[in-house]
């Protein structure tokens, strides 16, 4: 089975990159993509979508006032919000509305992916049948936590935190020639030595390739880059 996405953002790079995160699953095709609420209300007026990706910072109609336009129009599409918003009022706002996840940039692939497979298990148990037993309601409750949980739970080496390791594969997804320590460190504001430290981890997770540079014409560099899978 295969699930129509809608991706609602102004930011034409992080739309691209949404896009290439939806499509790297195979059950998931992209619906269409509109750079703020006004577009996505017009698109969804004459087009059905299983999902939304909004932001919540756009011109014309915000993300907020997106999401209760598409609920006072009862449609019925999941949303999942994508954007730099982190305060409470904001989060708090959104998940009243019914929101099915929340990603806060930056993101990588695998919170993304998260969300997806969120959407994917209640979806499957909500169409599969007209009645939901306990069992079956046990089953959607705990199969989202426990992957959120696997998610933000995963062990990392002393040293590593989630959140820089992050922007570094963020970094790559949106620089996909090689690049040198020096250019990631003053491209994310990190020491060369950290910035040292998270490749060779990311290399050793064969996430991204390493190379070394001999034309300086002085001591030898390394290079990293994107390992295409």
């Amino acid at each position: 089975m295969s699930y129509s996405v809608l991706i609602v953002e102004d930011d034409p790079m992080v739309s691209m990159i949404n896009e290439q995160y939806v499509l790297k699953g195979a059950d998931f095709t992209i619906a269409g993509t509109c750079r703020n609420g006004n577009e996505a209300i017009e698109f969804l007026k004459s087009n059905t979508t299983d999902l939304i990706l909004l932001d919540v910072y756009m011109p014309l109609m915000d993300g907020i006032n997106t999401l209760k336009k598409i609920r006072e129009m009862k449609i019925s599409s999941e949303v999942i919000m994508i954007t730099a918003a982190n305060d409470t009022t904001t989060i708090e706002n959104t998940m009243h509305l019914g929101v099915l996840d929340y990603l806060i940039k930056p993101f990588a692939y695998e919170r993304f992916n998260v969300a997806l497979e969120k959407f994917k298990i209640k979806h499957q148990l909500l169409k599969g049948s007209s009645v939901l037993d306990q069992h079956s309601l046990d089953s959607l409750i705990t199969a989202n936590f426990q992957k959120e949980k696997k998610e933000l739970n995963i062990n990392l080496p002393k040293g590593i935190q989630r959140t820089t390791l992050n922007r570094i594969k963020i970094f790559f997804d949106q620089n996909q020639n090689w690049q040198s320590v020096d250019m990631i460190s003053e491209e994310l504001g990190i020491s060369v030595v950290t910035a040292r430290n998270y490749l060779n981890y990311l290399v050793t997770q064969k996430i991204i390739l390493e190379d070394i540079n001999y034309s300086t014409g002085g001591r030898p560099s390394m290079l990293y880059k994107k390992r295409n899978i």
